[in-house]
């Protein structure tokens, strides 16, 4: 063997003890994925055997089924037994589909009814709402003339005794004229 790398092989550097711990590991899950695959293949193919076994025993069943004798008896005690039982049964549901059909009529009548008064209480809502749109620009109107009117009217009042006048900050005073009167005095 000889030192010199082959020119058609890249040269790879040796692996080093964790790259080779890390390759080994590697190479355990893959044999443990196919020993896995493998199991299920056994598997479905125990299944394939099994599902041929019950091919198997249905095809000797369907066999004794073609044999008229004991298609005739078999005939005669479904008859026997099990129709008449159906019969019962259907008539039973019929009458229990006719009871469930009329109460699902009534709780639609019930829910039409119920959206109807709702449509109507809405309608109404919507009617006072359009009614008090309408009434909007002269409450505004009042509220204006409310303000201008306290605006000029609410100084002259709270100055027209002592204890308002107070609360203003001002002082009750006599003038020359001896008329008393709220007056501000500036420092």
């Amino acid at each position: 063997m000889t030192d010199t790398p082959d020119p058609d092989q890249p040269e790879f550097p040796a692996l080093s003890d964790a790259e080779l711990r890390e390759t080994v590991d590697l190479m355990a899950t893959a044999v443990a994925s196919m020993s896995n695959r493998i199991d299920g293949l056994t598997k479905a193919a125990n299944r394939q055997i099994e599902v041929s076994t019950e091919a198997r025993i249905a095809a000797f069943a369907a066999r004794d089924q073609t044999n008229p004798k004991k298609y005739g008896e078999l005939v005669g005690a479904t008859i026997d037994g099990k129709i008449n039982d159906n019969l019962v049964r259907m008539g039973q549901m019929c009458v229990d589909l006719f009871e469930a059909s009329n109460r699902a009529q009534d709780a639609l009548k019930k829910a039409e009814e119920d959206k109807s008064a709702a449509l109507r209480q809405v309608w109404e809502r919507e009617q006072k709402a359009e009614r008090l749109k309408s009434r909007l620009p002269w409450f505004g109107l009042g509220a204006v003339v409310l303000a201008l009117v306290l605006t000029i009217a609410l100084p002259r009042f709270l100055a027209s005794n002592a204890s308002t006048c107070a609360v203003l900050g001002a002082a009750w005073a006599a003038t020359t004229e001896g008329v008393n009167a709220c007056v501000f005095y500036q420092p």
